[in-house]
């Protein structure tokens, strides 16, 4: 079955710094779409500087998975763009928050916290060793024991997310930092999962075994059955079983119960 993938990125870095277009000269968006390109896949991109934020209701309702994102201009996303993904979580389309996106206004949203974590960007980047903790899950599939990036920014702990439904990869970076970089979470009928390494100045989407994760990140997210319930709310006027007939109370009970 087709999978519909919209990949969101906010598309600033490719605009303004000329490193990150030698690295990405498709952009962010092109590079993620060139390496998870399957069969199984029907892939659109969008920018926030689209029409409609890159994210009109003709695509967004008509995406199974969206993979959001976004570092330098998370306050230029308007709020009723958010209120629209949302409601399409919880309704059940899945949800990937790709590196920066911690700090998007979408994920502090669905997560309730502030998302704030330590980092270190530097020239050379950092050594990321991503470790797979959860190798029975499906987003973990394929992969070794562990896998390494090269250069990455280094996003350390505590990062002020809510427990994680399920943790996927740790990281260790090369300076002794820890880091929680691949955890899933389900709000309402939809599910999200969180991968971190991915930073701009860096080729790190272009990684065969960073493209695998998403890939697999993708396929799990992607909502299983659509017979399901949509929760709203609504008025019960009638019980479930009707009101029965009660019995009118005799003198003596009215009695008992004035005493």
């Amino acid at each position: 079955m087709t999978i519909k993938v919209t990949i969101w990125n906010e598309g600033r870095h490719e605009q303004l710094h000329k490193e990150v277009q030698e690295i990405y000269p498709d952009r962010i968006d092109g590079a993620i779409a060139a390496g998870i390109a399957h069969p199984d896949f029907e892939i659109r991109r969008g920018t926030l500087d689209d029409p409609d934020e890159g994210l009109p209701d003709s695509v967004l309702d008509d995406t199974d998975v969206l993979l959001w994102w976004g570092h330098m201009a998370h306050d230029e996303v308007s709020d009723g763009l958010i209120d629209r993904v949302q409601q399409r979580v919880l309704k059940g389309m899945g949800l990937l928050v790709l590196h920066s996106g911690h700090h998007s206004k979408l994920f502090r949203r669905l997560m309730g916290t502030n998302a704030n974590l330590s980092w270190r960007e530097t020239p050379d980047g950092d050594l990321e060793r991503v470790w797979v903790v959860n190798p029975s899950h499906p987003i973990a599939e394929g992969l070794p024991p562990y896998f390494e990036v090269n250069a990455s920014e280094m996003y350390g702990e505590p990062f002020d997310i809510p427990q994680p439904d399920e943790l996927v990869f740790i990281s260790w970076y090369s300076g002794g930092e820890v880091f929680r970089s691949g955890c899933t979470f389900q709000r309402g009928r939809g599910r999200i999962f969180f991968f971190s390494p991915g930073h701009e100045t860096y080729p790190i989407y272009h990684d065969k075994t960073v493209q695998r994760v998403i890939s697999n990140g993708v396929r799990w997210a992607r909502q299983k059955h659509t017979d399901g319930r949509i929760l709203e709310n609504w008025h019960r006027a009638e019980p479930l079983h009707g009101r029965p007939d009660r019995p009118k109370a005799r003198s003596t009970d009215i009695a008992r119960r004035s005493s």
